[in-house]
This record gives C-alpha cells, sequence and structure tokens, in this order.
C-alpha cells in the first residue's frame, strides 16, 4: 500500500510526507481530528479577540460600527486570506498555512466584535449552544452517511451565491421581511453546507493519504471555520437579544 503512493520520483517539499503505517482509514481519522481541533482553536481565538476588542477597546469596536469603509476594508482582508489559502493549500509550508488560518481569524474577531456590543453576552452563548450542537450533528451526520452529498453540495454553492446577491439588494432595499427571509435561508444553506464540506474534506484526506496532512486539515478547518460562524450570525438573527 505505502509504495503505490509513492512517486517515481519525489520533487515536493519536505515538509509533505509520505503515508505511514496506518490504515487508510485511521490516517483519515487523523487528519480530522487534526481538522476539528485547528477549528476549535480559532474559534477560540475569534472569540477571544471579540470579546477583548468588545471589552477593552469599546471605542474602536463603535468606530467600525459607524465606519463602513474600515469594516469593508476589514471584510476585503478576510476574503484576500481565504482566497490566497485556498488557492496555495498545496505550496504553503504548514507553518504559514496554518498562521494565516488564525490570522483570518483574529481579524474576523476584530470585525464580529460589534456583535458582541449589540446582543447579551447571554443571548451569545445560548446562540452559541445551538450552533454548536445543530454544527455537531451534521458534521457527524457528513462524515458517517454513505449517501454522496456532492450534488446537494454544488446547489447550496449556488443558493449561497444567491444569497449574497440578496444581501448586497437588502443592503439598499432594507426591508425587514426579506431580512428575515435572508437570515432563514442563511441558516438552511450552512447547515447543509456543514454536512457537505465535512463529507468533501473527508474524501480529499482519503485521495491523499499522509500527504501534506497538516495543510488537508488547514483547509478542512478553514472551511468548517465559516460553516460554523455563518451559521452563528445568521442564528442570531432568531435566538440573539439586543442589550438593554
Amino acid at each position: 500500500m505505502n509504495n503505490y503512493y509513492q512517486p517515481r520520483q519525489d520533487t515536493r517539499p519536505q515538509y509533505w510526507q509520505q503515508p505511514s503505517g496506518m490504515s487508510l482509514d485511521q490516517q483519515v481519522s487523523q487528519v480530522m481530528k487534526k481538522v476539528y481541533i485547528k477549528m476549535f482553536l480559532a474559534l477560540l481565538v475569534t472569540a477571544a479577540t471579540s470579546v477583548f476588542v468588545a471589552v477593552f477597546h469599546t471605542d474602536f469596536s463603535l468606530y467600525l460600527a459607524t465606519n463602513r469603509w474600515l469594516y469593508w476594508g476589514l471584510a476585503i482582508v478576510e476574503i484576500g486570506l481565504v482566497l490566497w489559502i485556498s488557492a496555495r493549500l498545496n505550496k504553503l509550508a504548514p507553518a504559514m498555512a496554518t498562521g494565516l488560518f488564525y490570522l483570518f481569524a483574529i481579524v474576523n474577531g476584530l470585525t464580529l466584535s460589534i456583535v458582541c456590543l449589540a446582543f447579551s453576552y447571554a443571548s451569545l452563548f445560548k446562540t452559541f449552544l445551538i450552533c454548536a450542537g445543530t454544527f455537531g450533528a451534521m458534521s457527524v451526520y457528513g462524515y458517517f452517511t454513505t449517501r454522496d452529498l456532492t450534488k446537494i453540495g454544488s446547489f447550496l454553492y449556488m443558493a449561497l451565491f444567491g444569497l449574497l446577491i440578496a444581501l448586497v439588494v437588502n443592503i439598499f432595499w432594507a426591508n425587514s421581511v426579506f431580512d428575515w427571509i435572508i437570515s432563514g435561508a442563511g441558516v438552511l444553506i450552512f447547515i447543509g453546507l456543514t454536512a457537505y464540506d465535512t463529507q468533501n474534506i473527508k474524501r480529499l484526506a482519503a485521495a491523499n493519504p499522509g500527504i501534506a496532512s497538516q495543510n488537508i486539515a488547514t483547509w478542512g478547518a478553514l472551511s468548517l471555520y465559516l460553516d460554523f460562524i455563518n451559521l452563528f450570525i445568521y442564528l442570531l438573527r432568531f435566538f440573539g437579544a439586543s442589550r438593554d
């Protein structure tokens, strides 16, 4: 089995690892553990950054909430980091890929600090628990299901593109009913994407046993992190309570 995955001429960077003596299932399991650990740590980084900024640098959060240029500037930085990590997955050293991922988590924490000002901590915690339970259930389903979720995933990504267009339209329209519809659609889309992305990460790990598992884990953690954060934000629309 090991020789099957060895290239005739190994020109890859040293950090690319050859398959170990573990079975394929064990190797996939190891990669998935790394995915969830990195994702959990990134969520901690984001939460810590958000609370720290909201509590100790409230003026910055208030300025961010009222200054669209700064907010969208940070959003562009986030998008750039996601695209950079995804496009250069096979070229980045594992430490660099991981560092960029946590840098993204910090920047995202800055933008989410305004959420800590807008909603009570009790409702944020309640929404987090609901989100964690929903996310966990769908991720477990995506990992263990034998059903091919490829077609569903393709549909969900098209729906996500439509959701982005609807968000832009509602920025100018500012219709509250349409906002509720968008929020409901967002919840359903990211619930489905959680299952699809989990299955996709598992397949990628199985197709590349032992090869650059750290980078695969970083990419997988980033994908699920984005699913979790977006699901949390859309759930806040339904379960979040404004501060008194």
